[in-house]
């Protein structure tokens, strides 16, 4: 195991998703502590108290405008995941079977999403939740985004089957999924955030249907294990290894502790 890890780079991509991790990961226990204090002391709402901080709300709305605007455009710092749509990104393998096999699950994941989201809608117009807990579940999926990216994802595994992050078809999907609540959040900076977000999906689906060439492992080899500029897929058979091991170990251990 030791000397694996020791084979296993960090790439530019996977430090700018831990680096994102570590961000979203701070923003989400801060405004989970606000939020708990402020309902303590039975002060303002927390998002009314954002407001009050315009700049620290400037800050965290322009970060995800920044990351949303980046993916309307080339990166070498991006996923493949969400590259592959791009024409610059498409290496002709010679083969023209265009073969997408997570393709027919999307329509049930876009189901179940919405399916999951709408119970949280229904209690915030029942006032069951208000509008701070909704930010909070927002920030939550920003935190999930990084961890199915990182270490495991329940579309991939579950629902989709791809083979990994950089086949996915519904990668440009996150953002629409990760602020789906701020549609409930009649703010300007919570819709801005939504409709951007949406905008972001449109252009992805417009693209893969105008070129299912670029999002298929056959006819794009840029898809290829040997192109990828990611290699998160080692990090997660490593992950998925230490799980095996600890089981073992703890099968052993109950073994010995009961003759």
């Amino acid at each position: 195991m030791a000397s694996d890890l020791k084979t296993v780079k960090f790439t530019p991509v996977s430090v700018f998703h831990y680096v994102r991790l570590i961000y979203r990961s701070a923003i989400f226990i801060t405004l989970t502590v606000l939020y708990i204090v402020y309902r303590v002391k039975g002060g303002a709402d927390i998002e009314q108290r954002i407001e009050s901080r315009p700049l620290i709300l400037i800050a965290v709305w322009g970060i995800f405008v920044v990351e949303m605007a980046l993916r309307f455009f080339p990166s070498r710092l991006e996923s493949p995941g969400c590259q592959k749509q791009f024409g610059r990104n498409y290496i002709k393998s010679g083969q023209t079977d265009i073969s997408i096999e997570d393709n027919n699950a999307t329509f049930l994941v876009a189901l179940i999403w919405i399916a999951f989201n709408m119970v949280f809608g229904a209690m915030h117009m029942l006032h069951w939740l208000d509008d701070g807990i909704m930010l909070l579940l927002c920030s939550l999926y920003s935190v999930c985004d990084m961890i199915c990216i990182l270490f495991f994802c329940p579309f991939e595994t579950w629902l989709l089957k791809n083979r990994c992050c950089s086949t996915c078809r519904i990668y440009n999907w996150d953002y629409a999924m990760m602020f789906t609540p701020l549609f409930f959040v009649a703010k300007s900076y919570t819709w801005s955030l939504l409709a951007l977000s949406i905008a972001l999906l449109i252009r992805w689906e417009v693209t893969f249907y105008r070129h299912p060439e670029r999002f298929s492992p056959k006819t794009n080899r840029y898809l290829s294990c040997r192109n990828c500029s990611e290699k998160l897929c080692a990090h997660k058979v490593q992950l998925r290894r230490l799980w095996r091991q600890v089981a073992q170990f703890n099968r052993k251990r109950i073994a010995r502790l009961n003759p």
